[in-house]
């Protein structure tokens, strides 16, 4: 392969990773699904499983008229004392991942989130080689902050 071919080639690469003669400032950051709080929507769950599918009225015969007791719900993750949920780095991670996934243009796979912190946890987003483009991958991490911001109002780092 001469000199010339490899240099061609080389810049190809190298403007197809930076985007050309296009600015990665210039990229907005998608908008953002609004959020949905995390904890108001526990409470419903916790209301239908206490009934089971095979004891539920819709289900039972009209024969069957005995009334079984519910079975008792799992408690769910503890509460702070300011009703945020504690979750472990790794569900946070994949709540901050299925809420990235919303937005449009995001790769299924070669994502991965880490979540890092105490008090004020904080994200980090990284892609594998040729998941994404560089202008997408842009709007994804500006588009991070924001997500993390809204979530920290309703979860805390469990450690």
């Amino acid at each position: 392969m001469s000199d010339d071919a490899r240099d061609a080639g080389l810049v190809a690469m190298i403007s197809s990773i930076l985007g050309g003669n296009k600015r990665a400032e210039a990229a907005s950051p998608p908008p953002l699904a609004d959020f949905m709080p995390v904890a108001p929507a526990a409470a419903p769950l916790a209301e239908v499983a206490q009934i089971p599918e095979a004891e539920s009225p819709k289900l039972q015969d009209a024969s069957d008229q005995a009334v079984a007791a519910p079975r008792p719900v799992a408690p769910g993750p503890p509460l702070t004392p300011d009703g945020k949920r504690r979750l472990p780095a790794d569900a946070i991670a994949g709540l901050v991942l299925g809420e990235l996934r919303k937005i449009e243009g995001f790769p299924a796979s070669g994502v991965s989130v880490t979540v890092y912190g105490y008090r004020h946890w904080n994200a980090m987003i990284t892609f594998a080689p040729f998941s994404t483009t560089f202008q997408n991958a842009t709007r994804f991490r500006q588009a991070l902050p924001d997500l993390v911001f809204k979530l920290r109002r309703f979860v805390e780092l469990e450690i």
